[in-house]
């Protein structure tokens, strides 16, 4: 007689883990919450997802784009991914019954209105893609509540209002995508007390307010590499302060309307690799020091008062930085 074991026995009794994992099932609030979801997609989605199982039972496979894994006695969901598959309609609340996600990827589709209040719920979420949607209103401030997360994007959306200060209770987060949106008001300077923060793009929306408010917190950014500041409302020069973010590599100001002189100090943060000032009102002479900067492969410098034999530095090759190049 086989002895049953729990689902999450070692995989060093082999044969009954596999025995007793066709025994297993799928956790009842997970099936309801994927079945509400299925109701809600559309055809180009649910036609692939065959049976009862969002985690496949038999001979039939787990769901398109659904990760299970054992908890206990049972099959719990802890990844959905379900993009680029043109879904149109609000955003499937019934995603936040989904209590074990641990990633969320819905981008690339047609999803409106707004991100629900119940968000809040996935404390186990990790990574949160909802960009390439049409997704609109505020961010709830119940965002502040996924401690676990670590990548965000909500870029190309329609987001308004101003970016949540609840933002900085995310401890973990690493990359923040927040550009082409119509966000306004100020960068909230907490947000600088994010000890991981690698990435943070507010790039292409309505913002206003300085450098210096933004990184005025002791201390701030500290693991910060990539800054993206442009096509903004953003005024004021750039604070020396700033070469204190000693691991920035890309500092992007392109199109505001900054002013004043490029401050010796730049040309020191080590790291430094992509340095964009062009479409401002900045003045002056740019020290030599960035000329002989040992990782500078570019400066943009079109669309600013320099004087005469201020130069470029590289190619001007069009910056593109892809999202999926900060994904694991």
């Amino acid at each position: 007689m086989v002895n049953r074991l729990p689902c999450a026995v070692s995989m060093i009794v082999l044969l009954p883990f596999l025995l007793n994992a066709a025994h297993c099932k799928t956790l009842k609030r997970d099936v309801k919450a994927l079945n509400e979801i299925k109701a809600s997609l559309g055809w180009r989605v649910v036609y692939s997802w065959v049976g009862d199982d969002p985690c496949g039972h038999g001979d039939l496979p787990p769901w398109s784009g659904v990760t299970c894994s054992t908890l206990g006695d049972y099959r719990v969901v802890t990844e959905l991914e379900v993009y680029a598959v043109s879904i149109v309609g609000p955003f499937p609340v019934a995603v936040t019954n989904l209590l074990d996600l641990s990633r969320l990827d819905l981008h690339n589709n047609k999803l409106t209105g707004p991100i629900p209040p119940q968000i809040g719920r996935l404390k186990h979420l990790k990574v949160l893609n909802l960009r390439w949607n049409k997704l609109q209103d505020v961010i709830p401030p119940e965002i502040g509540e996924l401690k676990s997360l670590t990548h965000l994007y909500l870029s190309f959306n329609n987001f308004k209002g101003e970016i949540p200060k609840d933002l900085a209770n995310l401890p973990e987060l690493r990359y923040l995508y927040l550009h082409e949106n119509r966000f306004i008001g100020r960068i909230p300077p907490e947000l600088g007390t994010l000890q991981h923060l690698r990435h943070l793009d507010v790039g292409n929306n309505h913002l206003v307010g300085t450098i210096r408010e933004l990184i005025h917190i002791e201390g701030c950014f500290p693991s910060l590499r990539n800054l993206y500041l442009n096509n903004n409302y953003l005024t004021g020069g750039i604070p020396g302060q700033l070469a204190n973010l000693t691991n920035l590599e890309i500092l992007h100001l392109s199109y505001n309307k900054m002013s004043g002189i490029i401050p010796y100090g730049l040309a020191h943060i080590p790291r430094l690799t992509y340095l964009y000032l062009d479409h401002n009102q900045f003045s002056g002479r740019i020290s030599d020091a960035f000329y002989k900067h040992p990782f500078l492969k570019e400066m943009y410098i079109e669309g600013n008062a320099f004087r005469p034999g201020v130069n470029p530095i590289g190619l001007h090759n069009v910056l593109e930085v892809s999202d999926t190049e900060f994904l694991f």
